[in-house]
């Protein structure tokens, strides 16, 4: 189990610190943003989302945000697995087809309509879905879907998930991480910023 905090390590904050001591205003968040990484990375019982499927999916999200420190770091959660170098290698493939920019997609008729934005339906390729398997295809098309189009999410992504054999309960855990995931990718990205502009 981590004890140092990830989002500091990630950063690259040292203590004491003007960046420690920013995020020491914030306690609770900061602790809370850690029990949050604990409880999805490094839980005590993996339950219906394995490790493997975890880092992968973290590895596919952080890459598409494009913040290096956190997409290395997760790439090295999934390298010692069994599939991982498999498994990297399409994620890598998918990282490629499927990067773009967001968020976009359709609001149900209404005021909200002048923002409906066009973009990438993105699909898993024929090749990386051999090398991923049913789960993963589904999981990184979602997550896709979770992190550029959100407002299009529908009932019949969540059935995609189930026919691949995702469990509600696993949709769910799935879900907070890529939410936590693009919360942590833009924390270090701010962090980081600052960071330069103070140095």
């Amino acid at each position: 189990m981590s004890t140092q905090d990830i989002i500091d390590t990630l950063a690259g904050i040292e203590p004491g610190s003007a960046l420690d001591a920013i995020r020491a205003r914030r306690l609770q968040a900061r602790e809370n943003a850690q029990k949050s990484y604990l409880s999805l990375f490094e839980p005590i019982d993996a339950g219906d989302v394995s490790l493997t499927e975890r880092a992968a999916v973290a590895a596919f999200v952080t890459g598409l945000h494009g913040e290096s420190s956190v997409a290395t770091f997760y790439r090295d959660k999934l390298a010692p697995n069994a599939d991982g170098a498999r498994l990297l290698e399409a994620i890598d493939a998918e990282i490629a087809r499927g990067r773009t920019s967001g968020p976009y997609g359709s609001y149900p008729a209404g005021p909200l309509s002048i923002e409906n934005t066009a973009g990438l339906i993105y699909r898993v390729s024929a090749a990386s879905k051999s090398a991923l398997g049913t789960r993963l295809a589904a999981a990184l098309e979602h997550a896709h879907l979770l992190v550029f189009r959100p407002r299009d999410a529908a009932a019949s992504d969540m059935k995609a998930l189930l026919d691949a054999g995702w469990s509600t309960t696993g949709i769910v855990t799935f879900s907070q991480l890529v939410a936590f995931l693009s919360f942590q990718v833009r924390v270090v990205s701010g962090l980081r910023t600052l960071a330069a502009v103070n140095a």
